[in-house]
This record gives structure tokens, sequence and C-alpha cells, in this order.
């Protein structure tokens, strides 16, 4: 059945298939027997030949899903016009059992491919249906054996752990997919969170990054429309440097030098003298995860006002430091109650950043601006400076909810009317246009997708309206905007000026806003009035039509 379903395919794509899956498969057959051979004694191996034994096979249930998955879009799609509904309907389902199968593939091999899926599932840019299912491998990341992880201790330090620690917890507070954390008590008395990286690591990255870079290389030769290297390559630029634990030390001492007058948001200390490459030393904090609302009914803490402060904190890297954390997921925020604030926020896990450059930030900028007042000229002008002008009048879409043309108020969605509109001119937009969208964006553009994908999930979880994030994001645009002025070199009376400059042109936005919202009010308010009273009318004829007939 299969063969005769892919001979109608092109020669180039029966060519793709059957390479890739033969060789998926043969290798998939080799090692199952290898695997059935040695599974007994694989202790013995050496540790290089068990770490490249375990990357072939990691590698051949790679290349085989992925085989299948193309045959499965190529067939299921085959004849079918673009613009149908029967065509939409089939491309869902595909999405779906593909998700799916890349979500088992990624369990099964774990360690870096888990990494991948949760990096895609933070994407909002991919179908909904791969979001959706691969946001569930979050959740299950599995703790390494505490005698591996005392070797890689051990190692790094020189030192066995009860000369330093009074004591210390073999079981991890946490597990990702790269590391796990242990809570620790010093010699001194002070706690602390030890984040320790899987033994093995940087060897199977190499092989795994090079695995998925052949991959998505190998569809596209073969189906141009599917180009998804520019994702292989985010992830692997950032996965490289979340490897570093000395470069993610650094990066949450900036981000608390940042933040220094901050009081809501708290960022660990390092204990330098026991951080090395694999192994990072944290001040030890209490907090629940971000998400934990049971725990802020509890508290009496309102879950708006944290959705409210976390992406304040957001908006101030993006727009105004230029140095954003990329990987605002539930487990690396904590909330911890504070008598003087009600709460404060602790930002954990630094090895995801992204400096962005200065021209770019300014541009974003103003893009956020634009994007609040809906000034078409201005976004399509800033699209061309992205390298992505055809696809510039989705950016009020991807990043507001609205459509370029929207009459809705900021934050209130769209009408049923402009969804309906919305629909039929997506119909136009297919794999290559995401694709060119994507791979056109600068690599800074691809991080705040990122990093905006997960803060809007976050507010959701805590029920708060988008708009909290739009009118936040707004105001760090105004700000960011701004000169940066420097206290101790520039004159008392420039900097005045310059901060109530910016703080008239945010009040100036602010007012426009606040003008626009009423008018559609009254509009609405009109269209009601105008309906009833119509309805009256009627009413009313039909009401003297029957005293005439008495």
């Amino acid at each position: 059945m299969w063969s005769d379903k892919i001979s109608k395919f092109p020669s180039k794509g029966k060519t793709t298939i059957y390479l890739l899956t033969a060789t998926g498969l043969s290798l998939q057959a080799v090692n199952h027997l290898n695997l059935l051979s040695f599974s007994h004694d694989s202790s013995n191996f050496p540790g290089r030949i068990r770490a490249g034994f375990d990357g072939v096979l990691r590698s051949s249930r790679a290349i085989s899903t992925i085989a299948i998955t193309v045959a499965d879009y190529k067939y299921s799609l085959h004849g079918l016009p673009v613009d149908s509904d029967d065509y939409f309907q089939k491309l869902s389902e595909v999405h779906l059992r593909s998700a799916k199968r890349i979500r088992k593939l990624c369990g099964t091999n774990k360690g870096f491919y888990v990494k991948a899926g949760q990096f895609v599932s933070a994407l909002r840019q991919v179908p909904k249906e791969y979001s959706t299912i691969l946001s569930s491998l979050n959740d299950q990341a599995v703790p390494c054996n505490f005698k591996a992880i005392k070797e890689v201790l051990i190692s790094n330090w020189g030192q066995d752990l009860s000369d330093i620690f009074s004591s210390f917890d073999e079981l991890p507070i946490a597990a990702a997919s790269i590391a796990q954390v242990h809570h620790a008590v010093l010699k001194d008395s002070q706690e602390v969170a030890i984040k320790v990286q899987y033994p093995g690591l940087e060897q199977n990255m190499k092989m795994d990054t090079t695995v998925m870079s052949f991959l998505s290389k190998s569809v596209a030769w073969f189906f141009p429309e599917y180009r998804f290297h520019w994702l292989v390559s985010a992830f692997s630029g950032a996965i490289s440097e979340e490897l570093d634990f000395i470069q993610e030390a650094r990066n949450s001492e900036r981000t608390a030098e940042n933040f220094k007058n901050n009081n809501i948001i708290r960022v660990p200390g390092v204990f330098w003298d026991l951080t090395t490459r694999h192994v990072l030393t944290m001040q030890f904090c209490k907090g629940h995860k971000v998400d934990d609302v049971e725990f802020f009914k509890e508290m009496k803490i309102s879950p708006i006002k944290v959705a409210k402060a976390l992406v304040e904190v957001f908006a101030e890297m993006i727009f105004i430091h230029g140095f954003v954390h990329g990987d605002p997921h539930p487990g690396n925020i904590l909330v911890s109650p504070d008598s003087h604030n009600g709460f404060f926020l602790v930002l954990l896990d630094h090895g995801i950043y992204r400096k962005l450059d200065e021209r770019f930030r300014l541009e974003y900028c103003q893009l956020w601006k634009a994007l609040i007042l809906l000034d078409w000229n201005e976004i399509q002008r800033l699209g061309e400076r992205f390298g992505v002008a055809k696809y510039s009048r989705y950016f009020p879409l991807i990043f507001t909810g609205r459509t370029i043309d929207s009459k809705s108020a900021l934050g209130k969605g769209m009408s049923d009317k402009e969804k309906k509109n919305l629909k039929q001119e997506l119909k136009s937009l297919n794999m290559e246009d995401l694709s060119s969208f994507m791979e056109s964006l600068p690599p800074d553009f691809l991080t705040i997708l990122r990093t905006d994908g997960l803060l809007r999930s976050l507010i959701s979880m805590l029920g708060a309206p988008q708009r909290i994030r739009l009118m936040a994001y707004a105001k760090d645009a105004i700000y960011g905007l701004s000169p940066k002025s420097n206290a101790t070199s520039d004159f008392a009376v420039k900097v005045m000026f310059s901060r109530f400059k910016t703080n008239l042109t945010y009040f100036l936005l602010r007012l426009r806003l606040e003008v626009l919202e009423l008018l559609i009010w009254m509009g609405k308010v009109n269209q009601f009035v105008y309906t009833l009273c119509k309805q009256i009318g009627v009413a009313l004829r039909g009401a003297t039509l029957t005293l005439s007939f008495q």
C-alpha cells in the first residue's frame, strides 16, 4: 500500500523517502541486534564507545522518524488543492500525528532531543498541534543517578563533598534535560543550590545537533518548502551557550546588576569558588513556580499582580536593557511571599540569554510603538528593515492579536467579521511562506519570539488579560527609545528634561489609546441604540397593525 502511494510522488520525493527510511530503519535494525548482544555487559565498554553506540542508536531513531513524517505529509496531502477545506483538515491531522511521533522520539532519545522539543513548543509560529503536544516535554526530565553526579562534582572540585558541606541532599530538588539541582548546606551554614551538568553531554551535543542539521538540510533539499534549518541553527547556538555554566553565572550577575534598584525581582548570588563549566553553585532561594495559582490564593497573592510584575520585568529586559532571558518557563521563575511588597520574583536558569544588537533594539521599540497605534506605514518600513517586508502586515496579528485594519480596541481581540476575513486571507499562505518568513528574520528576532511566546503562555495560566502585556511593552518601548543618560556625567537639567520628554510621550500615547477606546465604545453604544430603536419601531408598527385589525 505504501509503495503504491509513494509511487505517485515526484522522483526526487521518492528518492529522499527511500534514502532516509532505508538509512534509518537499517541502522535501527542493526542497533537492536547490537543492543541484544551487548545489553548485559555494555557497562564494560569504554566511555567513548558507549557514547558512540548510544549516539548511533539515537540518530537512527531520528532519521527513521523524520523519514516517516515526510512520507506522511506527502502521502496525506497529495492531490489536494492547497486552498481547500479538505487540505487544511488533512494538514491539521498530519500535524497532530507528526507532533505525537516527534514527542515520542524526544522522550525516547532524551537529552538534547527533549530540549529541542521544548524549544519548538515555545514558538507560537509553529502549528498549534506541535506547540500543544511538545509542551508536555517540559515535565519529562528524568534525574541522573547520584553516583554519576557525585563523580562530576568531585572531578570538578577536586574535593570530597564532606570536605565542603555539612549536608548534601542526594535527591535532586529539580531536574531538567541537561542538568539537575541539589540542595546543600556549606560548613558555614549557608544554604546553596548546586546545578550539575549530566556527564557526557557535550559529546552527545555534537552528534545530536549534527544529525538534526543533516535532517533539516536533507528535507529542505528534496522539499524546498519545508525549510527548518533556521530552527536548528537557533537551537544549536542556544544550547552550546547553555552548557557553559561559567557563562550562565556571568549572565545572572549582569541581570542582577541591571535590576539592582528593582525590589520585585531577585537573582540568586553565585559562589564562584564552587562554580566551573559543568557545576554552578548559587544561593538557595525558596519559592513556588510562577504558575502555582492555588498557592497564590492560599497566600492571598493576586495572580494578576504576579503577571503584571513578570511582564514588566521582561519588558524592561527587552526594550531597555537589550539583554534578554530566553527561557522564561514556569520552572525558571519562582514567586516568594514578602511582607513588604506582598511577593517577589526569583529568576533562575540564566543559561540562554541574548544580547540584542543596539540598532535592532531601537527598531524593535519603534515597531511596538507602531503596533500599538496600528501605524501601517511605519510597520511596513520596519518590516523592510527586518527583511520580511512581504509579511509585515502580519506583525500586528503575531504580537497584538489584531489585524492591520482592525477596529477592535487594544487587547480585545478580533470581531467575528475580522476573524472570518483573516481565515480567508491565511488560506493563501503555505509552508513556503512560513519558512521564508522565519529564515529571513534577524537572529535577535527569533529570541524575542520565543521569549514572548512563553510570556504570553504564563500570562494566560495566571488568568490575566493580554492587555497587561501590551501596555507594559508599549511603556518600555517608549522609554527604550529615549537617549540613555549618564547621571554622573550629564547635566542634571539635561537628564530631567530627557525624562520629562519621555514621560510626556508615554502620557500622550496612553491618552490617544484611551480616546480611541472611548470612540470604539461610543460606536458600539450608537450601534446598540440604533438596533434597539429599530426593534422598538418594528414592535410598535406590529402593535399598531394589530389594533387596526381589531
